[in-house]
């Protein structure tokens, strides 16, 4: 394994903690501006229709893998800036 892609180990932990934080605020603004309630459903609500819980699910899937894509993205570009070697 590559030095490089060692030391690139804890950033990435990192960043992708921090993406994850992101992610569930973007995906609860995206909720609340597409009109919803202030809360995304659960697949165990029971008030809630089959719909609704599916398209919450499909909109925060998309969200967390946007925002894991540019994070993932950005920090390996920031690394190849800094160390001129791809961690990956």
């Amino acid at each position: 394994m590559k030095t490089s892609k060692i030391a690139y180990k804890p950033v990435g932990l990192t960043l992708g903690a921090a993406g994850g934080a992101l992610a569930s605020v973007a995906f609860k603004q995206l909720w609340k501006w597409l009109g919803h309630e202030d809360d995304a459903p659960n697949a165990t609500d029971e008030d809630r229709t089959w719909r609704e819980v599916l398209i919450a699910a499909t909109l925060q899937g998309a969200v967390f893998a946007v925002v894991k894509a540019a994070i993932d993205r950005s920090g390996a570009v920031a690394t190849k800036q800094l160390t001129g070697t791809w961690p990956g």
